[in-house]
């Protein structure tokens, strides 16, 4: 007996983040976390439950199959049809990840196979774009999909963050997400704070640099509480959470858009005085990020925000999103300019990879 499913499942970018855990392993972390559900940089994954040829233990671990599509000539937006590429395996660091996460939820369902997994993404990957909450958010759902089992939203949010990554578990959410944080039992879940279509915001992201970064989010967030900074950090997110959540409510953007600014400011200050420091920041970064300050001079409405990596989002509304687009798009350190904008969330789709 076999079983395929394929899913789709978005990236999110975070308004109030979260920087160290409370168990990283099961991806709980120390503070409550707000993000915006993004609509075009996305993952795919198809996953085979292949039953009836796997022995168990050791045999089973071995029969399983993890792929990467490499990129080709166009990387498709949602909806344009699967991507064109050659079907390679995995990086061992990535697909232990993965592996360990399917044994995690044939656990959970009870069943005895062993896996194929094929996925790629439609954006840069490691690059501090969220690219772990966008994969184990696909994995996860496909995975349950191919076994043939049904989950509630907030079932497949506990899964999709046992992955280790807290962020996936906002990413199978469409809209306003949050995600409870600190000393929470093992069960915690995201819930939407409002959907897609309460308030157009854009995300202008201006890539300076595509490769993968050199310290990964997990090894941040475990050395975080090493910063002498970390603890003033989280006595200050209470107050910010309340505004983000309120200005998400009123779709007020000059209330939101000084606390996006500061928070991630302030992550990026933990990151560089953690012990040993983390500097995610490039030259391209600064750059991007006075460009948008004199944007803002000229009374263009855009502010930035920073995940762990050197790639800047510009959250703004529809109508300043070509001028930002045009200005940040015209920098000799910007590599791409990627135009994205709050969607709905992942889904199930027939196009597979494998």
């Amino acid at each position: 007996m076999r079983g395929k499913a394929t899913a789709t499942a978005p990236a999110n970018i975070a308004l109030v983040k979260y920087w160290g855990a409370h168990d990283l392993s099961s991806g709980i972390p120390l503070n409550a976390s707000i993000s915006m559900t993004l609509s075009r940089c996305v993952s795919t994954c198809t996953v085979e439950a292949r039953t009836g040829d796997a022995a168990g233990g050791a045999a089973r671990e071995e029969s399983n199959e993890v792929y990467v599509v490499a990129p080709g000539e166009h990387w498709p937006a949602p909806g344009e049809g699967r991507a064109q590429g050659e079907l390679r395996p995995a990086p061992d660091a990535f697909a232990r990840r993965v592996l360990d996460h399917l044994e995690r939820l044939r656990r959970w369902a009870g069943a005895d196979c062993s896996f194929r997994v094929a996925t790629h993404n439609s954006f840069p990957s490691g690059a501090g774009l969220a690219s772990s909450a966008s994969g184990f958010a696909a994995l996860t759902l496909a995975t349950v999909g191919a076994l043939g089992a049904e989950v509630t939203a907030e079932e497949l949010s506990i899964l999709a963050r046992r992955s280790g990554s807290g962020s996936a578990a906002r990413s199978v959410l469409g809209g306003y997400v949050e995600l409870p944080g600190g000393p929470v039992p093992d069960d915690v879940y995201a819930r939407q704070l409002a959907e897609p279509g309460h308030w157009d915001l854009r995300d202008v992201i201006a890539i300076v640099a595509a490769e993968p970064k050199a310290v990964s989010s997990l090894e941040g967030h475990a050395r975080a509480p090493s910063s002498p900074y970390f603890r003033e950090r989280l006595a200050c997110l209470a107050d910010r959470l309340t505004v983000v959540r309120e200005a998400l409510a009123r779709r007020d953007f000059d209330l939101l858009g000084p606390a996006v600014e500061e928070e991630a400011v302030d992550l990026h200050l933990i990151a560089m005085s953690s012990s040993p420091p983390i500097f995610y920041w490039r030259p391209g970064t600064l750059e991007v990020l006075e460009a948008v300050r004199r944007l803002r001079t000229e009374g263009v409405k855009a502010y930035f925000t920073i995940d762990a990596g050197p790639n800047v989002h510009v959250i703004c509304p529809p109508d300043a999103e070509e001028t930002v687009a045009s200005r940040l798009g015209a920098l000799g350190s910007v590599r791409e300019i990627i135009r994205d904008r709050v969607g709905p969330g992942p889904e199930l789709i027939e196009e597979h990879l494998l």
